[in-house]
């Protein structure tokens, strides 16, 4: 113990006689433990820690897999036949996501809920903060009106009163008594928010198709195995249980089946391949600015070769000076790493406020204990890593040679050594600028994908009804709605509004069956064919910007006292009719009494994504007239309904003008969830935009480490090589000469570091492949332009101590010498 208080005294008083390069070093090892810190512990929180649930690996996600759809929604009367039926599931539960108007307290708004099935906060493990869950049987159609509201929205509407049991709160202008409040420790996402406000018994849902046996109505389920049963017995026992329904109910149920999949799998979704190769990547900058290090203590080295000569010639053994040396490198290595793990903490929640949206379990990323021991570890590797090789080239000292020339000569192996780490981090670079040139590639062709809509200058805005409206007649709904287009149409730089309800483009999505008229209807819905529908009004086309091909769109006249018509997109026609013209065609659904005639044919949206759409099996997509739709699909809207509204770029305060028209109709109607489709388009590239940022930013901090190791070894080898500059300079050497023969020298190592680079590029983006778009791994362009920036910041950054090398006066150096 007293030899190692020793060596760190010793390291101490070294660091503070040169407290520039001690910076350098920490800073530099700093950011690369930093930036792998913040990087695994997101991939710790994603990916590794469990879910925050008693026995998580007991907890399934349920879907049911159907024509079209292999992971589909559940229909309710399935459900209760699973839960029922089922010999390996403890419990089972749904949930839908919905959103409620909210009033009576304070200011009219839009919370966010969930419609659940009784075990729904059994299953979790969830113990109310106060009074109790559903019980069984509470959430049956016709049970009493009760409902279960968050902590925070407890303490913000109701002033964490703690006789709120018992109280009533108005959702959608009916009365709930609340019965229990959720603590805000409670999280679960799968899809949208993982906080919500209020949670209904789903029997209070008022939608007539609850009940119907062929409507998923977006409905997921949960559940949780008993003791001891694995996911495979519980697929076959839940096969037998499908198996039956399709056979009770071949309508609705044939082709059907159950899907399973831990709940946890299920969560992460994609992102597990993208963020181990992201945690792959940052590991490499902690390579290089290690290897940098590792130059710069060469470097430092040989102003101290007399003393460790000294050393050993007073006996000192070989592992007596290793030991100083990785001792040094230690504490700069986890002085670098407390830092590193400051940087980190900030990076992180950067990088989360950031992008949000990208990166599922986000509530759950943080620095906890794995998180510590992995900044402590990568301290201690990076630590050895660049201390051992100057550590061991130290404890070898030539003492006559040293000891004669007094520490001024420096060994060829020496900067053979320094060329070696120089272009191990080019190499390196390389590797990283190709992966983010490839990145930055493939979202450049994204966003030049045409998505089939315009979307600037357009918005999207939730409206809720106000109470009084819950109830009213199917026309007053449809009067409300008109008066609402006429007065939004009436701001000043509106060009268009339209009501729009089912799919949104690369958002929610919305399916219907159909058939054709002069065709037998389908024995089962499996028979049926499917097509995406929107429902709009006469403006839709011009909002949205999406190009008619022929026929018309709809008008004003095409309301609920005319004759039913539609409209298809390409697709919808080139499937269907391949041969034939659509407009005239007559089409029957399934969910609608009256048959409708195509009336025009318009150009495809991208559905399903900018880079995916193309791949999905379910295209086709039809337009219907909102105000043709049936009453009780009317009676729906007044609780949420989404308007999509174009304006012109001067159109300033747009929001705070639809506010205003709102409040004039009513002070209890609630405008909501306002965005705009630039930004719709955007977050469903939220993920590939999260891995070309880490990436840009880690290729450019390699950039920026790869340029500075290199600008260090040329400047050594400059200082080391002045006498012999000052001799060449004294025979008539030019400053061109000087100029010419370091950045040769320098050229050789960049030329042989993008070599290498481009060799292991070659090799490791290929496993990038999924993650790319209309680029491949080996993009030519990438490859081309990569090695030119890197080549050009190279030989920059061996100008400077070039430059200053023809600076030399020959007399001076020669003085020296």
């Amino acid at each position: 113990m007293t030899g190692l208080r020793q060596d760190l005294r010793y390291a101490i008083r070294q660091f503070l006689k040169t407290p520039g390069l001690t910076a350098v070093v920490v800073i530099t090892i700093a950011l690369g433990v930093g930036a792998n810190t913040a990087l695994f512990s997101v991939v710790n929180g994603v990916l590794l820690n469990p879910l925050p649930y008693p026995q998580p690996e007991q907890l399934v996600a349920l879907r049911e897999s159907k024509a079209n759809f292999e992971f589909g929604s559940i229909p309710y009367p399935n459900f209760r036949d699973w839960r029922k039926d089922n010999r390996t599931f403890s419990s089972m539960a749904v949930w839908r996501n919905s959103a409620f108007s909210l009033t009576g307290k304070g200011e009219a708004e839009q919370v966010r809920g969930q419609f659940i099935s009784s075990d729904f906060f059994s299953i979790f493990g969830v113990k109310p903060l106060m009074g109790r869950t559903i019980a069984p049987g509470e959430d049956e159609i016709g049970a009493a009106p009760i409902a279960l509201i968050s902590e925070g929205l407890w303490r913000r509407k109701f002033g964490s009163a703690p006789d709120i049991l018992g109280n009533g709160i108005t959702l959608d202008g009916d009365a709930y008594t609340i019965i229990g409040v959720i603590p805000a420790t409670f999280h679960f996402s799968m899809g949208g928010s993982p906080v919500r406000d209020v949670f209904l018994p789903i029997g209070q849902w008022k939608n007539n198709l609850l009940t119907t046996r062929s409507a998923g109505l977006g409905i997921n389920g949960i559940g949780r195995l008993k003791s001891g049963v694995t996911i495979e017995q519980a697929r076959a026992d839940m096969s037998t249980v499908t198996n039956n329904l399709a056979a009770a109910f071949p309508d609705a149920n044939k082709g059907t089946g159950a899907k399973l999949i831990p709940l946890k799998q299920w969560m992460v979704g994609n992102v597990q391949p993208l963020l181990w190769m992201l945690l792959a990547s940052v590991g490499f900058v902690l390579l290089i600015a290690c290897v940098n290090v590792a130059n710069l203590l060469l470097a430092r080295s040989t102003g101290r070769t007399r003393e460790f000569a000294v050393r050993a010639a007073l006996g000192a053994s070989q592992w007596r000076v290793v030991r100083q040396l990785l001792t040094e490198s230690l504490v700069l290595a986890f002085t670098s790493g407390m830092l590193g793990l400051l940087l980190a903490a900030w990076g992180t929640r950067a990088a989360l406020s950031i992008l949000p949206a990208a990166l599922p379990r986000a509530e759950d990323i943080g620095l906890d204990t794995r998180v510590l021991l992995f900044t402590l570890a990568i301290s201690l590797v990076a630590g050895v890593l660049f201390g051992l090789v100057p550590a061991l080239k130290m404890s070898k000292p030539n003492l006559q040679e040293t000891l004669k020339e007094g520490g001024r000569g420096v060994s060829g192996g020496r900067h053979r050594l320094q060329g070696v780490f120089v272009v191990a981090e080019l190499a390196m670079a390389l590797v990283l600028l190709a992966g983010s040139g490839l990145m930055i590639r493939s979202l450049s062709r994204l966003w030049n994908i045409d998505p089939g809509f315009n979307p600037q200058n357009v918005m999207t805005v939730g409206l809720s009804l106000p109470p009084s409206m819950m109830a009213a007649s199917p026309d007053a709904i449809r009067g409300a709605f008109r008066e609402f287009d006429k007065r939004i149409a009436a701001i000043p730089g509106v060009q268009a509004v339209s009501q729009t309800w089912g799919a949104l483009p690369l958002g929610d999505d919305d399916e219907r069956t159909f058939w054709f008229e002069g065709q037998p209807k389908p024995a089962t819905q499996g028979d049926m064919s499917w097509a995406i529908d929107y429902i709009v009004e006469p403006d839709y086309l011009k909002a949205m910007g999406i190009p008619l091909q022929r026929g018309r769109f709809f008008t004003e006249q095409d309301n609920e006292h005319s004759p039913d018509v539609v409209v298809v997109d390409d697709v919808f026609a080139r499937k269907f009719f391949p041969n034939q013209e659509p407009i005239g065609k007559r089409i029957l659904f399934d969910s609608l009494a009256k048959p409708a005639e195509i009336i025009g044919v318009v150009g495809h949206v991208k559905q399903w994504g900018l880079d995916s759409d193309d791949t999905w099996q379910l295209r086709a997509q039809l337009y219907i007239p909102c105000m043709q739709m049936p009453d009780a699909f009317t009676s729906r809207q007044p609780s949420g309904s989404t308007f999509i509204v174009r304006s012109n770029a001067a159109a300033a305060g747009l929001l705070n003008s639809i506010r205003h028209v709102s409040q004039q109709m009513s002070s209890e109607q609630v405008i909501f969830s306002p965005q705009s489709m630039d930004s719709v388009v955007a977050d469903s590239l939220a993920d590939r935009r999260f891995s070309m940022i880490l990436l840009g930013a880690f290729a450019a901090l390699a950039l920026l480490l790869a340029s500075v190791g290199i600008y260090g070894v040329i400047s050594y080898v400059v200082g080391q090589r002045t006498n012999e500059i000052g001799i060449r300079m004294a025979l008539g050497a030019g400053r061109l000469d000087i100029l010419h023969l370091i950045l040769v020298g320098a050229g050789k190592l960049t030329l042989i570091g993008v070599g290498v680079g481009l060799v292991s590029a070659l090799g490791l983006t290929r496993l990038m492949t999924k993650l790319l778009y209309g680029v491949g791994p080996s993009d030519p362009i990438t490859f081309i332009v990569v090695p030119m920036i890197l080549i050009s910041v190279a030989l920059l950054a061996s100008y400077l101590p070039a430059h200053r090398a023809t600076k030399v006066d020959p007399m001076t150096a020669l003085r020296y010498e």
